[in-house]
């Protein structure tokens, strides 16, 4: 059996695909990597205790309070009988420990009783439906905020121009205007701070967990804060109360899901796709941060976002991450 040559056509055949189209290799452990910190730091920090858990916790703040009084009274009495004139010194210290914390106390409720208040704006701005309840409302919003020397003139501005409006809907607009959206302004360089922060300290720092804690630290903080542009005021417990208030509506709604779908139509999917796994989930984790900023916004906010000033997580997210775009360029 005799060999002949044999012809390949290759005309149908197309152009081999070039080295740089190839996918980038995948780094190690990457694809075993669980989800990004901010992710696990919302869903932490939204987790509902049970009810037994309440109850231990509640028993034992109450149990070791008494025991802690009861010593400090025979602490006291004793010292009183051995070295009067130091026993007496301790009992005045007691004293006024406890009239700090009595102190402490009313701080907090008067803040928990201030973001009832910030509630109460917004759903009676959501029920505004004419002019009479948008004026009382508008009034009500004024109250809120006299005594702020930084909306002193705002106030002015808008006492002077409501009586020319005779729409509801624009009353409210008005008041938005004129008094909120200064404070947005503030509220959102809060935000691009914290997703800066969040972002750089994930793709720097190596360790295992301190992606999480900056995640979390840096929320509490951010939220702490516009919650105080908005003039809510918080303390140690309505700031715990209203952490969990905007994480809990994150997790459940699936806003905090991470992803590559808020980053892709800013960077573009070539330029995830070059990023170093450590680099990538420093910018997802800073997309998160400006996700829970701005529902934190939505929360502290006595008036819910109007349409033309409700902020774009998009654009917030490139405002706050521009400096890492550069360098993943």
């Amino acid at each position: 059996m005799s060999s002949k040559p044999v012809l390949i056509d290759l005309a149908g055949e197309t152009d081999a695909p070039s080295v740089t189209e190839a996918p980038p290799v995948p780094e190690p452990q990457a694809a075993a990597a669980g989800p990004p910190a901010m992710e696990q730091a919302a869903r932490i920090a939204a987790r509902r205790p049970s009810r037994l858990a309440r109850w231990f916790w509640v028993l034992l703040v109450a149990v070791v309070g008494a025991m802690a009084s009861v010593a400090a009274w025979d602490f006291a009495a004793g010292l009183i009988a051995r070295v009067p004139l130091l026993g007496w010194a301790v009992s005045a210290g007691l004293a006024v420990l406890l009239l700090l914390a009595f102190a402490m106390a009313l701080r907090e409720l008067a803040a928990l009783s201030r973001l009832r208040r910030v509630d109460t704006l917004r759903q009676q701005a959501e029920a505004a439906a004419d002019l009479s309840a948008a004026r009382g409302f508008t009034a009500r919003l004024e109250g809120f905020y006299k005594g702020r020397d930084d909306l002193a003139w705002q106030l002015a501005r808008l006492a002077e121009r409501q009586a020319e409006v005779m729409d509801g809907d624009a009353l409210l607009l008005l008041a938005e205007e004129e008094l909120l959206v200064p404070l947005d302004a503030l509220a959102l360089r809060e935000v691009e701070a914290a997703a800066r922060q969040v972002a750089t300290v994930t793709a720097l720092v190596p360790m295992a967990l301190a992606d999480v804690a900056a995640a979390l630290v840096s929320s509490l903080r951010m939220i702490r804060r516009v919650a105080g542009i908005y003039g809510g005021r918080p303390g140690f417990f309505s700031s715990w109360r209203l952490t969990r208030a905007v994480l809990a509506h994150l997790a459940a709604t699936g806003a905090v899901a991470a992803g590559d779908d808020l980053l892709e139509p800013v960077l573009g999917g070539s330029v995830l796709s070059k990023l170093s796994r450590r680099f990538g989930e420093g910018l997802v984790n800073g997309a998160l941060s400006a996700r829970v900023g701005i529902a934190a916004m939505e929360v502290c906010r006595p008036m819910p976002f109007s349409a033309q000033h409700k902020p774009s997580t998009r654009k917030v997210v490139q405002r706050a991450l521009t400096g890492l775009f550069s360098k993943a360029g």
